[in-house]
């Protein structure tokens, strides 16, 4: 992990900078994907899965009993953690709907908007090295809160063509209708295009590798819908002299672990929390199952000593990250300041693996840098908010003028037309 002390506020965006990757082969790899899925369709799919994870599949779909019988491999310590983690994010999602409200713009004018569930949606649920039962609930749950009737999941199989019993579990609990195995960015393409087995979605969720990522760009500049740009995952720790050193080391190794293009970002003003927390992050390390992984992600990552938390603060809003922990007795103090983050986790006794499994609020959320103007999935990115508007024959008349006028200054006359033919007819 890289020190960096006190540097001048011209080189923060070279030193914030996300891992760079290729995107123009990056893109060129992909795009061959996705052409060749919306060529060959499930031949496509089989064949990339003996390509990419090792597995002769014979079907795609996942079958009822199947699904049925992943229960018997959840242990009931898992089960009960779950459906805890199934009731804390439905009470925070369930307050995010909300009803019709009707307004009276003006006498004999009235306007709404009607909120109205996406019918058919995809999940993406990412497999391999960590099948990401957690995320099955943070895209699911809002989506059966929002009354999707059809949604759709695709994550990678394992060598011997099953899922992940956690997975199936997890998508039985949540209101899922239908599962393929399939990963990757074929499963993008297939959920975008349509296959033989997978029909096309009308919306594609899910966070997934740089490969996932590009592939949702590229269908979404053909016109599908996605959630979010949701890359490589990434945290940043605010601290000040108030911090633990070992919590905040095992905050930054909480995201280190998810992968080798992963990013931890270490921001204060304090050297000696630097040195105490490179301390134990070195023996925290020894510990972890990941460790050869969370040292390659070590390796893109920075611990930044700043002059005061004023202008840390602002490093933190440049930076934006996915999930931003500031550790300190004072938290909320700097939270106000917040204005760019997906998630914000405040105080010395909130880790980001709460927000990850079981706080309630949902874990799918913008990185690299798109949080400046993205938001996290909530209830609303499953809905359409469809608006309607109702003018009675008085309304008209006091309106009317107001329309006509302003077509005719824009040179549309039949605009201009289609309320004086209603007028003259009053």
């Amino acid at each position: 992990m890289q020190i960096i002390r006190y540097p001048s506020k011209d080189n923060w965006a070279g030193i914030i900078q996300r891992p760079a990757i290729d995107n123009g082969m990056l893109r060129k790899q992909v795009g061959k994907i996705i052409a060749d899925v919306r060529k060959s369709g499930d031949r496509s799919l089989k064949r990339y899965s003996k390509k990419f994870d090792g597995v002769d599949l014979k079907k795609l779909a996942v079958g009822h009993k199947e699904i049925l019988a992943a229960e018997k491999n959840v242990s009931e310590s898992l089960k009960l953690a779950i459906s805890i983690a199934i009731e804390n994010i439905k009470r925070f999602h369930s307050i995010q709907v909300e009803g019709i409200k009707k307004i009276e713009t003006m006498d004999g004018v009235e306007c709404w908007r009607r909120p109205t569930p996406m019918r058919r949606v995809g999940l993406y649920i990412p497999g391999g090295s960590a099948p990401l039962f957690s995320t099955v609930l943070m895209l699911g749950i809002p989506a059966q809160i929002a009354g999707c009737s059809e949604v759709v999941l695709c994550t990678p199989p394992a060598k011997d063509g099953s899922i992940h019993p956690a997975i199936l579990y997890a998508a039985q609990k949540v209101g899922v209708t239908e599962i393929y195995r399939c990963g990757g960015a074929q499963a993008i393409a297939a959920m975008a295009y349509g296959t033989g087995s997978i029909k096309k979605v009308d919306k594609i969720f899910g966070p997934g590798n740089q490969y996932v990522t590009a592939a949702k760009q590229l269908v979404q500049m053909d016109g599908i819908a996605i959630d979010m740009p949701a890359g490589p995952s990434e945290v940043c720790v605010l601290a000040d002299d108030t911090a633990n050193p070992d919590f905040v080391a095992a905050d930054l190794l909480s995201q280190a672990e998810h992968g080798p293009d992963s990013q931890v970002l270490l921001v204060t003003n304090d050297e000696t929390l630097i040195e105490k927390t490179i301390k134990s992050l070195n023996a925290q390390l020894e510990l972890l199952e990941r460790k050869e992984i969370a040292l390659k992600a070590l390796e893109n990552s920075k611990a930044l000593l700043i002059n005061n938390m004023d202008d840390a603060m602002e490093l933190v809003n440049e930076y934006a990250a996915e999930h931003l922990i500031i550790a300190s007795d004072n938290a909320h103090q700097y939270g106000d300041k917040v204005i760019n983050a997906g998630s914000v986790f405040l105080g010395n006794y909130t880790p980001e693996s709460a927000g990850d499994y079981a706080s309630g609020t949902n874990h799918t959320l913008p990185t690299n840098g798109y949080a400046r103007a993205y938001s996290g999935v909530s209830v609303d990115s499953f809905v359409k908010k469809i608006t309607f508007q109702q003018i009675s024959q008085h309304g008209i008349q006091q309106i009317g003028k107001t329309i006509i006028t302003m077509a005719e200054a824009e040179g549309l006359d039949a605009h201009a037309n289609a309320v004086k033919i209603r007028l003259n007819q009053l």
